[in-house]
């Protein structure tokens, strides 16, 4: 029984980089010695246990092959008998599939440490076409690792366009496409997650909607050099699409609905926020009633950014139409319900004065 650190942890420490979790993987053992040494089992697919004082995963070396369509269609089948080399070939990309015995020697027999020097995104084995996930999952390493200079490898990216050609891509659940979506959008450089899709041919298949739309891409890289939430890099993505097709992306890839509020609201109120500075006290009424300042001020603070890394992709140096909108929401925000309310007014006749208060209110702001 031997046990060993693999893939991420080994690669970021090969890179100098934070590790923060631990994969490990024990070769040479049976169910029942991981049971009498204490390790509790987890996980129905294939055999992997918990520590039983650290609590992290153990997985028993394992080979697999295609038994069906999709990323799920693999038959696993872990055995003593499984060597390390095995179980490494069945990994995504040769960084990833290297193993540090608890001596700490490395183990490379597909020449990870090479493509780590050379900066390359290289898969281990042909098998890497036979799971369509991969696709999506090469091209986040690349938008991870882009700020150190790696790019994908000619001929992975060939494999990757020969799935994406096969259909494969449709029978991704879109759980598992979000999931990696998710995570690419919060990497340094999220732009290089769909330039590498729309390399490949596979943005055309997940978001057809995207292809060619160089200026959402922009904005999404403002969104990540300014360090933003990922519910306004999702937002500065979709924010030229007409509202129809966000909602359709949105159902689609089933985006938290964070996600889906505010970037809807972005792509219906966009415009309106650029022309703020001209917009009537009506509008300006309208526009934050919309976005419901009152309760929700947060969102319309999340919008306004979205609108300022536009911006920012367009190569304008500020966005001044921010400002003036929150002082014009502070200004709607401070009109005080109770004198209407000790004046009698209820239901309708309360929300018709309020709005009244709050449009002068507007009115008194633009003109100061």
């Amino acid at each position: 029984m031997h046990i060993y650190k693999v893939g991420g942890a080994v690669r970021d420490r090969l890179l100098g980089r934070p590790v923060s979790d631990i994969d490990w993987l024990v070769v040479g053992a049976t169910v029942e010695e991981m049971h009498a040494k204490g390790y509790r089992p987890v996980g129905a697919d294939f055999p992997v246990f918990l520590h039983p004082t650290t609590g992290e995963e153990y997985a028993l070396a394992r080979t697999e092959r295609k038994s069906g369509r999709g990323y799920g269609g693999f038959t696993f089948h872990a055995s003593p008998d499984v060597t390390l080399e095995e179980d490494l070939i069945r990994r995504d990309l040769t960084i990833n599939a290297m193993a540090e015995d608890e001596a700490g020697v490395l183990y490379d027999p597909y020449h990870g440490k090479n493509d780590l020097d050379q900066r390359l995104l290289r898969h281990v084995s042909p098998a890497f076409a036979e799971d369509p996930l991969r696709v999506l999952r090469v091209a986040r390493f690349a938008a991870r690792y882009a700020p150190l200079g790696f790019r994908v490898a000619g001929e992975t990216l060939e494999l990757m366009r020969q799935i994406s050609a096969s259909g494969e891509l449709q029978a991704l659940t879109a759980e598992r496409s979000w999931k990696e979506i998710e995570r690419a959008l919060m990497e340094a450089q999220p732009q290089v997650f769909f330039q590498v899709l729309q390399a490949c041919g596979a943005l055309p298949e997940l978001l057809p909607e995207l292809e060619d739309d160089t200026q959402a891409l922009v904005a999404l890289e403002q969104a990540a050099l300014h360090e933003q939430p990922l519910h306004v890099r999702w937002a500065c993505l979709l924010h030229g699409l007409a509202p129809a097709s966000i909602k359709a992306v949105n159902q689609r890839l089933k985006a938290p609905r964070e996600c889906q509020e505010l970037a809807l609201l972005t792509g219906e109120c966009l415009a309106q926020g650029n022309q703020a500075l001209a917009l009537p006290a009506m509008a300006l009424l309208e526009l934050l009633q919309k976005f419901d300042v009152y309760r929700r001020p947060q969102r319309f603070e999340d919008f306004l950014v979205a609108c300022q890394m536009t911006a920012f992709g367009e190569g304008k140096a500020g966005y001044p139409q921010a400002d003036y909108l929150r002082g014009a929401a502070a200004a709607a925000r401070a009109v005080d319900v109770k004198p209407l309310v000790q004046a009698g007014l209820t239901g309708q006749a309360l929300g018709e004065a309020l709005k009244a208060e709050r449009l002068e209110a507007l009115e008194v702001y633009q003109r100061s």
